[in-house]
């Protein structure tokens, strides 16, 4: 059976582009179709300044909202990173076998050291070398496919790579993983700022829908959209971004295609009206189910737990596979 891994940082509130994007597909195909693993991947929340609370907490209602969007824990596996020593254990084994060179020429390595500096902030060693952990996430399960926004896609081809290289050098050991990307709304954008990606970190909320939001805030954000000059609904990403999203968004929440829809309105206030109706509706069953498991904290607790026993004994052997081919003597 194929076996999927994908996974989500806990550095902000979850957001309709991570439903659109990930998780809805997590729920609707993935965990039906495949042996599916779906962490919370704290450990990547700490390559920048953060507080230790909010991680904690932030970690807690991710894995609470991945059950309330329908992952189910007899269907796939559901767990924190952190709570699996394997993902460490090979993360050093493959930053030596990635190269500095590699590592630098990610993209989020380049954002995220430029603002760190701007900020006044050091650049922690750990966002250099976090893709080496990204792929320690995935290789540690032998995993095929990896279900990710096209802003992660890079990271995936550096696993395959250092897969492929591992393999090489020491002998067969790992899988490699592709990279699968959803067919519509892969990458959601801010509604304020159409040219970025609609993340959990911004400074700025104004733009982002986030899951827990209330309907009339869900409203009156998709109202305030930034639309295009013009009067036309087109849909043209390059030349209207702005209203290109708004129909990606619609054409997401209702399996429509945005071509096609462009041709049903004759005004942006018509579309930004359809368009928050559909995000409100389809948010409506997540937010319930979000506000029933976060009355019984217990319920999460011990998914996570039986999730991580399930996801160690699988990741065990297979890293102990690599320690041994890498050359480290077994432990007695």
């Amino acid at each position: 059976m194929t076996r999927i891994f994908s996974g989500v940082k806990p550095t902000g509130h979850l957001t309709l582009g991570n439903y659109l994007g990930a998780v809805r597909r997590w729920a609707e195909v993935d965990q039906y179709r495949a042996d599916a693993l779906f962490s919370i991947v704290d450990l990547h929340a700490l390559t920048v300044e953060h507080d230790p609370a909010r991680v904690r907490r932030l970690s807690r209602q991710a894995a609470t909202l991945l059950l309330a969007a329908g992952l189910d824990p007899a269907r796939c596996t559901v767990f924190v990173q952190s709570h699996v020593d394997a993902h460490t254990r090979l993360s050093y084994l493959l930053e030596c076998t990635a190269t500095d060179g590699e590592l630098r020429r990610m993209i989020q390595y380049k954002e995220k050291s430029v603002r760190a500096k701007a900020a006044g902030q050091s650049v922690r060693a750990s966002l250099l070398t976090y893709p080496a952990l990204m792929a320690a996430d995935i290789l540690a399960y032998r995993t095929d496919e990896v279900p990710v926004g096209d802003d992660q896609t890079q990271h995936v081809e550096l696993t395959r790579d250092l897969a492929e290289r591992f393999n090489l050098r020491y002998g067969p050991t790992f899988t490699v993983p592709r990279a699968v990307n959803p067919p519509v709304a892969a990458r959601v954008m801010d509604l304020q700022d159409p040219g970025s990606k609609m993340g959990k970190s911004h400074e700025s909320g104004a733009g982002i829908i986030y899951l827990l939001d209330e309907a009339d805030v869900v409203r009156k954000k998709v109202m305030r959209a930034v639309t295009d000059s013009g009067r036309e609904v087109e849909y043209d990403p390059v030349e209207k971004p702005g209203v290109a999203n708004l129909l990606e968004i619609l054409a997401a929440c209702g399996g429509g295609n945005p071509t096609e829809l462009a041709g049903v309105y004759d005004s942006y206030g018509s579309l930004k009206q359809d368009t928050a109706e559909a995000v409100v509706e389809l948010l409506r069953p997540v937010r319930a189910r979000h506000a029933q498991l976060a009355a019984d904290p217990g319920q999460v607790d011990q998914v996570l737990k039986e999730g991580a026993e399930r996801a160690r004994g699988m990741a065990r052997p297979v890293v102990d596979a690599a320690y041994e081919a890498i050359g480290l003597l077994p432990a007695g």
